[in-house]
């Protein structure tokens, strides 16, 4: 087993996304950090011709559930998709081929040279990000988002009250994560198993999988809490892609605190495998929200 992959879970959808980020994976790795991404396997031929230069290694979404214990393939099939992907993001482990993961979107790419160690502590542990979120919310309140709050302090009282966890309210993100096998494993044999529970139980009842990781690793110390802020710039808002664009931050500036962007994947819809969906009306509708920062 090695110390460290990258993997990312992906779609026929987001087909060019992931070329995009494959591209600068292969741009920027200096230690040729093994990069893995998994599909349905249905979709691996497509994959196949489309990744065969990029040193991408593919694997099926089918094989991940085989390997976890407890999962089937007929239940994860019958969850929504924005549910089975968190199930399945959280389940690579159980291959295992690393004790460590950065677990990517296809709407990431890289932006500057990257190692292990801008993932992994010296003495091995895998960095986790752990912050308040002050920084989005202060965004959501000038733009008199009050909804952004909301839902952030009942995503994160969602969870913390399921490990009877008192104190403050943290944000464990956003993608992409680093994160330990062993985290996992705690969570399965300390909160799962003892109440006949597994993964997809879990997502379905709370549908956060970093705060299924963020909150067993408070409570059941598998690894030393090693704290960093986002290792990519995310822009969950129109807004804030539209202050740095005025603002005139550009890549450069950003690789000074960031690994890579991540832009929501509505604004970049011209990236949709094989064509963008809708009408043309639909389509210059969704372009004009995006100027105007609606979307």
């Amino acid at each position: 087993m090695i110390p460290f992959v990258l993997y990312c879970k992906s779609y026929s959808t987001d087909l060019r996304r992931v070329v995009r980020l494959a591209q600068s994976v292969a741009q920027f790795n200096l230690e040729q950090i093994p990069f893995y991404v998994s599909v349905t396997e249905a979709e691996l031929p497509l994959f196949r011709a489309h990744l065969i230069d990029l040193n991408v290694v593919l694997i099926s979404d089918e094989d991940i559930v085989r390997a976890t214990p407890n999962l089937t393939l007929q239940a994860v099939s019958a969850m929504p998709g924005h549910l089975a992907q968190q199930v399945i993001k959280s389940s690579f482990w159980h291959l295992n081929i690393s004790n460590s993961y950065l677990c990517l979107d296809s709407d990431a790419f890289f932006i500057r040279r990257f190692s292990h160690s801008d993932f992994i502590a010296p003495n091995g542990t895998p960095y986790t990000m752990l912050d308040e979120a002050h920084d989005v919310q202060e965004d959501a309140m000038r733009k008199k988002r009050s909804r952004v709050i909301t839902a952030f302090n009942n995503e994160a009282d969602l969870v913390q009250n399921l490990f009877q966890r008192q104190g403050r309210r943290y944000s464990f993100g956003p993608f992409p994560l680093v994160w330990h096998r062993a985290v996992w494993e705690s969570l399965d044999h300390q909160y799962l198993a003892p109440r006949n529970m597994n993964i997809a139980d879990a997502i379905l009842l709370a549908p956060i999988e970093s705060r299924w990781y963020g909150e067993a690793l408070l409570a059941f110390k598998a690894i030393d809490l090693m704290p960093c802020q986002a290792l990519f710039k995310v822009y969950h808002y129109a807004w804030q892609k539209d202050n740095d664009l005025r603002a005139g931050v550009d890549h450069s500036s950003l690789a000074l605190l960031y690994c890579g962007i991540i832009n929501q994947s509505a604004w970049e819809r011209e990236l949709d495998w094989p064509k963008e969906g809708g009408n043309w009306l639909s389509i210059a509708g969704r372009r004009l929200r995006r100027r105007l920062g609606r979307i």
